[in-house]
């Protein structure tokens, strides 16, 4: 028989925002790989018959994005140390049975986006500050574990939220008040904000950030725009700042990986292709 074209997408709901597509469009076009990446729409009630579908149908994985990257941990019959720590996962590998396996490579992108533009950055070299409660912020947290950051803390407006993620992960992640940002900010070396805040259409978000460690890095997970008010400020106040256009690359390259058989690289002409 001949060999199946491999197959692979994302699923969310909606699905109109993400940039995916297009960044495995051009890792398939570059190594001349005749697959496909397709967005999917999918309800939280459609689900698990979605996913039981595109095992059938082929598919070889698919990524995961908001509402269903906590409801496929259960669902799937294998999970990383990782995605389990996170409390979620945004990258499915189908088996021929049907089954998958989950994986969270969110964590992975986030420090991968730092190092490729600072090298130097040494996250155990202090505190770090996180700002925001959800999803993404989960994934930061566990990638500023896996690098040694000695405190972590959280701001979140809704505190309890705050509260809930530190006692998540542990005695080295706190949370602070909203009011508190400023000691938040109190010699940290790695300030990110992990809220849709400094979105298009969105409140931006303000900062003061004169407590901060003078080679800080200022981080955001946003994208659009690559240029927030948030990191603006930043600049403007003499720090290195990184935009969330890094980590959205470089969370995809596992599953590219995986479903293409390539090991992907994420370059300026990559960046640039997303964003157009």
């Amino acid at each position: 028989m001949k060999q199946k074209t491999p197959l692979a997408g994302v699923i969310g709901w909606p699905i109109n925002h993400t940039r995916s597509p297009r960044m495995h469009d051009f890792w398939l076009k570059r190594y001349q790989i005749p697959g496909h990446y397709v967005p999917l729409a999918v309800s939280s009630e459609g689900l698990e018959e979605a996913l039981r579908a595109m095992a059938l149908l082929g598919f070889r994985g698919v990524n995961v994005t908001l509402p269903h990257k906590e409801r496929v941990l259960e669902l799937a019959s294998s999970v990383s140390e990782t995605a389990r720590r996170i409390g979620a996962a945004n990258t499915l590998t189908f088996r021929e049975d049907g089954s998958f396996h989950a994986e969270n490579t969110d964590a992975y992108g986030f420090s991968q986006n730092i190092l490729q533009q600072f090298p130097d950055w040494k996250p155990d070299a202090g505190p770090a500050l996180v700002i925001g409660a959800g999803g993404a912020s989960r994934a930061i947290v566990q990638a500023l574990i896996d690098a040694r950051v000695p405190e972590i803390r959280i701001a979140n407006r809704t505190q309890s939220r705050a509260e809930a993620l530190a006692s998540h992960f542990g005695p080295c992640v706190s949370a602070i008040g909203w009011s508190d940002l400023a000691r938040g900010v109190d010699g940290a070396v790695t300030v990110v904000n992990a809220t849709s805040m400094g979105m298009n259409g969105n409140t931006p978000l303000t900062v003061d950030l004169h407590g901060a460690c003078p080679e800080a890095i200022i981080a955001d997970i946003i994208y659009e725009p690559l240029r927030t008010p948030f990191l603006e400020g930043a600049a403007a106040q003499g720090f290195r700042t990184v935009d969330g256009l890094g980590m959205l690359l470089h969370q995809g390259r596992h599953g590219f990986e995986s479903w293409f058989g390539e090991a992907p690289v994420v370059d300026e002409d990559l960046r640039v292709y997303v964003m157009g």
